[in-house]
């Protein structure tokens, strides 16, 4: 079973007026659809869009795992770990809210900023905040234990091929790639499971985002 959801199809949120425009993958906030709320352990897949100076003010969270993936700019990060960080194309951010964390996310740069933030569902709730900070992450997979997943940034060439899970979420970033005779593009998504894992052929460069569920939700 593969369902593809189209990039224009996402939920549009933000504060335009604001500098912050946000297009939402899942069920969201006052977009609520209920046959919509999450697969796997993925409960969002926000793409963030901050135009210089703007940004998200001081805000809770809690039992959840965060991920985020900066697409352009330089996201700036604080929160109430004491941690205080510049996240670049390349690196993979983890906040684990845990019983409770508190965050700060501005473009304090010159330049526009868009960035994909992901949100799982933990396995089990509670625990201490904790954070995780990888800088250009290799092909080798992030393991997020506490989610039961494993996130694989996939850059391949025009023309090259990666398998993916019998059981994954997969992300375009960027480029164009083909996943069972359909064409996916920047913002596309594909929910892949019940059976072997499909293959999936960049036709042009390519950056995709590949979520592996290790664990039953």
């Amino acid at each position: 079973m593969i369902s593809v959801r189209r990039s224009a199809d996402r939920y549009r949120g933000g504060d335009p007026a604001a500098g912050i425009e946000s297009l939402h993958a899942f069920s969201f906030g006052h977009f609520y659809d209920p046959d919509n709320l999450r697969f796997g352990p993925v409960l969002a897949c926000n793409e963030e869009r901050l135009a210089p100076g703007a940004g998200f003010d001081e805000h809770p969270h809690s039992h959840t795992e965060i991920v985020t993936w900066v697409v352009e700019g330089e996201l700036t990060h604080l929160d109430s770990t004491g941690r205080a960080t510049l996240v670049r194309p390349g690196d993979l951010q983890h906040l684990s809210a845990a019983d409770g964390v508190r965050h700060v996310e501005r473009n304090a740069g010159p330049d526009p900023l868009v960035f994909v933030q992901m949100w799982l569902a933990p396995l089990a709730p509670g625990g201490e905040p904790a954070y995780t900070l990888v800088r250009d992450l290799a092909a080798a997979p992030y393991e997020l234990t506490a989610a039961g997943a494993a996130l694989t940034a996939r850059r391949l060439p025009a023309g090259g091929r990666t398998d993916l899970p019998g059981e994954a979420y997969v992300h375009v970033v960027r480029g164009e790639v083909a996943l069972d005779g359909q064409e996916l593009g920047p913002g596309d998504s594909a929910r892949v499971g019940g059976g072997p894992g499909p293959g999936l052929t960049a036709t042009t460069r390519a950056e995709v985002l590949v979520w592996e569920f290790r664990a039953a939700q």
